[in-house]
């Protein structure tokens, strides 16, 4: 077993890597939820019928990135986007984890799975500071904002405010990869806001 690269809190946002049957590495948002106490695993979700699902199911492991790119963080949580090896450029640590299904529920009409993950492998690929500014932020919300657009649980004009008041947020705080990854946002969200 390893430990994780990077302290875990609250609910971390990563990029996961999962192998898909075309050996391909299929790159995905991915919030891990810290381990209420010691010695428990970290945990995460999937919501409905995903690669990064599929590929648990099938393989059972992943490689969890903590990366400082808001492009590639854009990217992996709002397309398809598969690589020929696990790690994206901008990954600054890793974990492989072995995952475990702990539970299934149904959520308006989507299933979602638990899953433990138990880290086997890490390390640190840069060390250094990470000065994210607030329109790192705002990209990593606007993702989860238009993740949600076309789920009925979530009203779709207060999703729009919040994509709005996001891209005002990285115009005026963010630096030219923030604004290239809001624009990345804009494109896959595939609708006027």
């Amino acid at each position: 077993m390893s430990e994780w690269p990077v302290d875990l809190r609250g609910v971390t946002e990563t990029v996961v890597a999962t192998l898909g049957p075309n050996d391909r590495w299929n790159q995905a948002a991915l919030g891990v939820h810290a381990p209420d106490s010691a010695g428990e695993p970290a945990t995460a979700r999937t919501f409905g019928d995903t690669r990064t699902r599929r590929n648990f199911h099938r393989r059972g492991e992943g490689y969890v990135q903590f990366v400082d790119d808001p492009v590639d963080f854009a990217d992996a949580a709002l397309s398809v986007l598969e690589t020929g090896n696990p790690l994206l450029d901008g990954t600054t640590a890793w974990a492989r984890v072995e995952v475990e299904q702990t539970g299934s529920e149904e959520n308006e009409g989507t299933a979602v799975e638990h899953w433990a993950l138990t880290p086997v492998e890490s390390a640190v690929v840069r060390e250094g500071p990470f000065a994210p500014n607030r329109g790192f932020y705002a990209v990593v919300e606007a993702t989860i904002a238009v993740s949600r657009l076309d789920v009925d649980a979530y009203d779709t004009d207060e999703l729009r405010e919040r994509l709005r008041y996001f891209g005002d947020v990285v115009d005026a705080a963010g630096g030219a990869r923030e604004r290239a990854a809001m624009g990345r946002v804009r494109e896959h969200a595939d609708t006027d806001w």
